[in-house]
């Protein structure tokens, strides 16, 4: 997009996303076959300022997406593999000590870590221990990465998506509630259909090399990013978001009664805010001035399916969290 762009006013910003929008899939389909919705729902997460858990088994093109994205939106991307023995310095950076040779004094100098990129990619995040996980943590809440006494900012626009495998579990270290709270959506790749795993075992197994071309910078990216900030919401359309999250609470008298029977403790403020900038995101990717409840609802899942923890009685009767949403949304 032209420099021009900053001097559009808030429509004309919405049709050139809209159009946008339309390239990157384009470009990005051009790499990764099928994941369509996984791919809009990280460019929500993108302009909502928000971060992304991605759940999935290996081998579903996972780090290919991100890196893929990354070059189609002309970002820094890194990719840190989360290990047992990873410490937090691994990630934010660390002090070495060198000669000044100037003064012949010794001075400490700070190498940047991994985290110091717009788009992470924190593999396997579950693999390594809580005090490496909170250093990733506090660069994701605070934008910045503070070494000794000194405090560095992060450059924007900042993305991180971590991922975990959902099959071994021994050895890992589960993400707290509070973490995981942190992050906006939770997105479950799933296998692909048969025609498109037919699809992408030619086009991964020729000598054709995909080269997809950059669609937007950081600079569109914090404009529109900034864009979504300044779209109306009506009333209505709040005061459903938060009915919804409310009615996750066991201790809300209008919940219903499977709610009290299922969840010990529903989501919090966070998920009715993430609910609103989601449904503005979603409304301008295509072309819309202003977001309704049908909005709300198509990212309820991936942003309240990690925010509810379920009973016994749940797991008794083999209910999970995306059955309880989709209850939900049925009555409200």
């Amino acid at each position: 997009m032209p420099e021009s762009a900053k001097k559009m006013n808030d429509i004309e910003l919405l049709e050139k996303l809209k159009d946008t929008h339309q390239k990157m899939l384009t470009e990005i389909g051009k790499v990764i076959i099928g994941q369509r919705k996984i791919i809009n729902e990280l460019l929500l997460a993108l302009l909502s300022r928000g971060h992304c858990l991605i759940i999935g088994v290996p081998g579903l093109a996972k780090t290919l997406l991100i890196s893929t994205l990354a070059q189609v939106l002309k970002l820094k991307f890194n990719r840190i593999q989360f290990t047992p023995d990873l410490m937090p310095s691994d990630i934010s950076g660390t002090e070495v000590l060198e000669d000044d040779l100037t003064t012949g004094k010794k001075i400490f100098r700070f190498v940047k870590g991994p985290v110091f990129a717009n788009i992470i990619l924190a593999d396997e995040i579950n693999r390594t221990p809580p005090k490496t996980q909170s250093a990733l943590l506090q660069a994701m809440q605070e934008h910045e990465v503070t070494a000794g006494s000194i405090t560095y900012t992060l450059d924007e626009p900042f993305f991180v998506l971590a991922t975990q495998n959902p099959i071994e579990q021994e050895g890992t270290y589960p993400l707290p509630e509070a973490q995981l709270d942190r992050f906006m959506f939770n997105l479950w790749i799933d296998y692909p259909s048969e025609d498109e795993e037919t699809e992408i075992v030619k086009h991964t197994t020729s000598a054709y090399e995909s080269e997809p071309k950059i669609v937007m910078n950081a600079k569109d990216i914090i404009l529109y990013q900034n864009l979504v900030r300044r779209v109306p919401v009506a009333s209505n359309v709040v005061n459903y978001a938060v009915k919804l999250v409310r009615m996750t609470r066991p201790e809300f008298n209008q919940a219903p009664k499977f709610v009290a029977d299922w969840i010990n403790w529903g989501a919090g403020p966070r998920a009715s805010q993430f609910l609103i900038l989601g449904a503005k995101t979603r409304c301008i990717l295509y072309g819309r001035p202003t977001p309704e409840i049908e909005d709300v609802r198509e990212i309820a899942i991936p942003i309240l399916r990690h925010r509810l923890i379920t009973n016994f009685n749940a797991e008794a009767e083999s209910v999970d969290t995306v059955d309880i949403i989709k209850k939900l949304l049925e009555k409200v």
